[in-house]
């Protein structure tokens, strides 16, 4: 085939780390095409032929993607959602809802906080402020120079767990225990269509929440693109070794 398509979300961190993947893909002396894809849109695409792979989708949520009979393979990093707060707040075990001015959080993290408002009744009571991904940053910026204390649910990796802004807190996990992984989804049939060792590559590449942090502050805080923030993880520039 004359190129492969990778879909992905059309954020920051998705991009990035399909410009890692295609990296990968190239050098398997492969052509690589990009498809932004709403999240509604992931699925439809991979049945319609119109991805090849899919960069990524997060299991078990995304479940349903394998119902459609697409191949899931790899592992390239492990999606956390815990409470934090801002390192200058200085909170630690014991910590309240008293402890806070709001509750920040994304679209993407809130039924994970409507479901902890059932074991912390106390929470409900916080300003709840819920923000878009690429604007987490900049928001908690304006409310440690404002001097305010939101607690925060934010999903891991994201630009904000490279800088040394928030801290995780104690007893904050919102997940339960259950384990998030990022995966490399193929569309039916493409195993039959490319080389096995690609595959192979695919299936045992890693980035690490440190790793896809550091990729999504180079994009979206940094101003790189997804293909420049890629290539200096990849030269071993992105992150002090």
């Amino acid at each position: 085939m004359s190129y492969l398509t990778i879909g992905h979300l059309y954020t920051a961190l998705h991009a990035a780390c399909a410009s890692g993947v295609a990296r990968v893909i190239e050098a398997n002396g492969e052509e690589v095409a990009y498809a932004d894809l709403s999240r509604d849109e992931r699925l439809p695409s991979l049945d319609d032929g119109e991805v090849d792979i899919l960069v990524s989708a997060w299991f078990p949520q995304d479940e349903v993607i394998r119902s459609h009979g697409h191949e899931v393979i790899g592992s390239l990093y492990h999606p956390e959602l815990q409470f934090s707060a801002l390192r200058t707040a200085g909170k630690g075990a014991g910590w309240g809802a008293g402890d806070f001015t709001s509750l920040l959080t994304t679209a993407n993290a809130l039924p994970f906080v409507e479901k902890m408002f059932g074991q912390r009744p106390d929470l409900k009571e916080l300003p709840l402020d819920v923000v878009a991904t690429e604007e987490v940053f900049s928001r908690l910026k304006q409310a440690e120079d404002a001097g305010h204390c939101p607690l925060v649910a934010v999903w891991q990796p994201h630009a904000i767990f490279h800088s040394d802004m928030l801290e995780t807190l104690p007893d904050g996990d919102l997940l339960a225990g259950e384990v998030q992984t990022a995966r490399l989804v193929l569309r039916k049939g493409l195993r039959d269509e490319v080389d096995e060792d690609l595959l192979d590559e695919l299936s045992i590449m890693m980035l690490s929440n440190k790793v896809m942090s550091a990729l999504d502050y180079a994009v979206s805080i940094d101003g790189m693109s997804p293909g420049e923030a890629a290539e200096s993880w990849q030269r071993g520039r992105l992150i002090p070794r």
